[in-house]
């Protein structure tokens, strides 16, 4: 497994000291690697735990470091992460593996003149029993013990209360569940579990129609299922937010911010492939993932056009439907990107004025008596209650469906997520 922990490390410094995104990253060094599937397995679990539990890690580091973490070289840093994140979350790993390798790797990355204080630092740690003090702070404590940062726990407690934040903090991280959505214009979703458990995919029913939960998911891509388009990946809040547009047969649908394409397979899928479905994104790349998405789904019902959602083009006309689920600061999700939890929350104050901007032209585009639906994937009243308000402030014409909804994730459930669905008054 020592290529494995070498291609964490390297990914883990395109990450944490180039500010790489953990998922682009990831992908690009298992295309380039030679690591067979359980060193694939092992690297992405070292990777992802090392992100995901950075703050807690850096604690425990600042009790046995001669040197304040922050004043470590970066690839010191990172192979005292990943040994420390091997002694307290891999009890597979033999603890004098974690070590010897940790000391291996300061060679391969040209740092040996710290080897021996990396095996002093790690062996200090096991002397004392791998203990992670307690701080005596109530906040620091959440932070230290969820890995999530003193400030977004502090907002979350002033805009959800102590006891929804600690749901959200269980959320936070730990693997992902996978969830499928069965493509009912090809199979249904009895047929689809039958399917998926002759090809060795064990799955179970969820409260949603046609949405089912993996369990011990792999590579989903490698199935002939997926091949064939029987199915696509996407979570649970996802599939709940596009139900709240309740599109139907033959509906002209525009879907403002469609990529990679998730909410506007189901869409398609709810409309039985009848009527139009306009899929628009800024990114061009990024739509050629709807493209390929919809072609191997075969649902043809489904156009794109590269398209920047805050500008209105009155040119588009007008449709039934609209989707409007917009950039956002991304808290809902920190389980599947973790490093999503460790920016500034200052860096979304500016967010809100873009979202608004998106809703505002997106209501350009829906006729009256229509339906729109504004959604993130995000947990900050700010860029959701607080838009809708604004936006609803502004437009009288338009009016709430019912109570906007805000998913709180669950170690077993989908994941952070907000929507809220108007109408246009005819």
């Amino acid at each position: 497994m020592a290529d494995a922990r070498l291609t964490a490390l390297q990914g883990l410094g395109e990450v944490l000291d180039r500010e790489g995104y953990s998922n682009l990253v990831l992908e690009s060094l298992m295309r380039k690697s030679a690591l067979a599937a359980q060193e694939r397995a092992f690297c992405t679990a070292l990777f992802y735990g090392v992100l995901e539990r950075r703050i807690t890690l850096d604690w425990v580091l600042g009790r046995y470091s001669r040197q304040p973490v922050a004043k470590l070289s970066p690839a010191v840093r990172e192979i005292l992460r990943l040994a420390v994140y091997q002694l307290l979350y891999m009890p597979s790993v033999p603890e004098a593996a974690a070590v010897n390798e940790a000391v291996r790797e300061t060679r391969a990355l040209r740092v040996a003149s710290a080897a021996g204080y990396v095996n002093g630092v790690l062996r200090a740690f096991l002397r004392e029993g791998k203990q992670i003090p307690t701080p005596r702070n109530a906040l620091t404590a959440l932070s230290v013990r969820y890995s999530v940062p003193e400030e977004l726990i502090a907002l979350w407690q002033k805009s959800y209360g102590e006891e929804k934040t600690r749901t959200i903090l269980e959320g936070a991280g730990g693997p992902p569940p996978v969830f499928l959505r069965g493509n009912t214009t090809r199979i249904t979703a009895a047929g689809l579990r039958q399917r998926l458990a002759e090809e060795g995919l064990e799955t179970t029913e969820t409260d949603l129609p046609d949405c089912l939960r993996c369990t011990g998911a792999g590579d989903l891509t490698r199935l002939p299922s997926f091949t064939e388009g029987l199915f696509h990946v996407q979570d649970l809040s996802s599939q709940r937010c596009a139900a709240a547009l309740a599109v139907q047969p033959g509906q002209r649908v525009l879907d403002v911010c469609a990529a990679p394409g998730g909410k506007s397979f189901t869409l398609a899928e709810e409309m039985q492939n009848r009527g139009s479905l306009l899929a628009m994104d800024l990114s061009a790349s990024r739509l050629r993932l709807v493209e390929q998405g919809a072609e191997r789904l075969g649902l043809g019902c489904i156009a794109t056009r590269q398209n920047d959602a805050a500008q209105f083009e009155p040119a588009l006309g007008v449709y039934d439907r609209v989707l409007c689920d917009v950039v956002c600061s991304g808290y809902g999700v920190i389980r599947r990107k973790p490093e999503i939890r460790y920016k500034p929350v200052a860096a979304a104050s500016g967010l809100p004025e873009l979202q608004l901007a998106i809703l505002t032209a997106s209501a350009g585009y829906l006729a009256p008596g229509g339906r729109l639906v504004y959604s993130t994937c995000t947990l900050n009243p700010a860029e959701n209650e607080g838009v809708v308000n604004a936006f609803l402030a502004r437009r009288p014409d338009f009016a709430l469906c019912a109570e906007p909804v805000t998913c709180f994730p669950a170690p077993a459930g989908g994941d952070g997520f907000f929507y809220a669905a108007m109408e246009r008054r005819a």
